[in-house]
C-alpha cells in the first residue's frame, strides 16, 4: 500500500514575527547591558525561552551566552531573590536588644 501525502496549502503559511531586538536595531547584545539582559530573566534567574519572548534563534543564542557571561563576571546574580548570609545576619544585628 502506497502512503498518502497530506495535502498542504503554501498559500496558508503563517507569517513569521519579526525579532524584537532585530527590529528595535541591535546588532550585537553585550553582556555589561545589564538593563537588557534583565528584560530576558524571570524573578527566579531562569532565562525566559524563545518561544515566549519571540527572538530568532540566533538571537536567543547570542542573549544566553551574553547572560551566562554576566553572570559569570558578578554583573547578574544567579537568583534574583538570593540575599547572602552574611547580609541576613547584619540585619539581625540591627534589630533592639531583648530584654529578659
Amino acid at each position: 500500500m502506497a502512503k498518502r501525502r497530506r495535502k498542504t496549502n503554501n498559500k496558508e503559511k503563517a507569517a513569521k514575527r519579526p525579532c524584537p531586538l532585530e527590529s528595535a536595531g541591535v546588532v550585537e547584545i553585550n553582556y555589561k547591558d545589564i538593563e537588557l539582559l534583565r528584560q530576558f530573566i524571570t524573578e527566579k534567574g531562569k532565562i525566559i525561552p524563545r518561544r515566549i519572548t519571540g527572538l530568532s534563534s540566533k538571537s536567543q543564542k547570542m542573549l544566553t551566552h551574553s547572560i551566562k557571561l554576566a553572570r559569570n563576571a558578578s554583573l547578574l546574580s544567579f537568583a534574583e531573590g538570593y540575599v547572602p548570609q552574611h547580609e541576613q545576619a547584619q540585619e539581625q544585628d540591627t534589630r533592639p536588644p531583648r530584654r529578659d
